[in-house]
């Protein structure tokens, strides 16, 4: 395992050190510690590393992530994994606003709470969050599943498209175009699925599912009048 401490050495030269690991991977186990709360924090790796963060992260830490796998020992600021495409992202902590934004593929687990616009526009991740999710959450989320073990604030999935959302606790208010839909065998197996990938121990019939009404999927001459 390489150890990369930011005290001694700058997030460049960590990122740089990690992005080299992509045309012949010859160090698969790292460790980065003293965070310190710094932003950009291993950002666009394309390789099945493995990164433990020891620690607080700022902004946008694992973003555009590709294949890596990283578990951060702490909390996270916004727009952890944001745009990312595959592999895994773990917060052991909390994680801030627009938490997954854009982000196509992989996992983003967060075992504490997510704050506003969690998987804002998500277009195929999968969001795992053990604790509550603030308002605006998948607000025009596409593709991909959100879950939350916890509570949901306001306007959860507002002017969302295809994406699924499970919610365990209770969800302050839906966004435009969100409605709760029935819960059926198959999504009770997608969510199993996630729950042994994110290693989360939650029971699925507990949950209640919601997604899009398609009612803004398409103009309607009645509403001309609004525009």
């Amino acid at each position: 395992m390489r150890t990369i401490d930011i005290t001694h050495q700058s997030v460049r030269d960590l990122n740089q050190a990690l992005h080299d690991q992509a045309p012949e991977c010859t160090e698969r186990e790292w460790k980065v510690l003293n965070p310190a709360g710094k932003h950009n924090i291993a950002c666009g790796l394309d390789q099945n590393l493995s990164v433990d963060i020891m620690g607080h992260t700022g902004y946008f830490c694992g973003g555009m992530n590709k294949k890596a796998h990283l578990v951060i020992h702490g909390n996270a600021g916004q727009g952890v994994g944001e745009n990312m495409m595959s592999g895994s992202i773990r917060v052991k902590g909390d994680a801030s606003q627009a938490a997954g934004a854009t982000a196509h593929g992989g996992l983003l687990v967060i075992e504490g709470n997510a704050g506003a616009r969690c998987g804002i526009s998500m277009k195929g991740v999968d969001i795992v969050v053990k604790g509550n999710v603030g308002h605006m959450s998948c607000f025009m989320g596409q593709a991909g599943h959100l879950v939350v073990c916890g509570d949901a604030g306001d306007a959860l999935g507002d002017s969302l498209y295809e994406v699924q959302i499970f919610v365990k606790g209770n969800v302050k208010s839906l966004g435009a175009d969100c409605v709760q839909k029935e819960m059926r065998a198959e999504h009770l197996q997608t969510l199993k699925d996630l729950f042994n990938r994110s290693g989360i121990d939650e029971e699925p019939e507990a949950f209640k599912r919601y997604g899009s009404a398609r009612n803004l999927y398409n103009f309607k001459v009645d509403n001309a009048s609004a525009y």
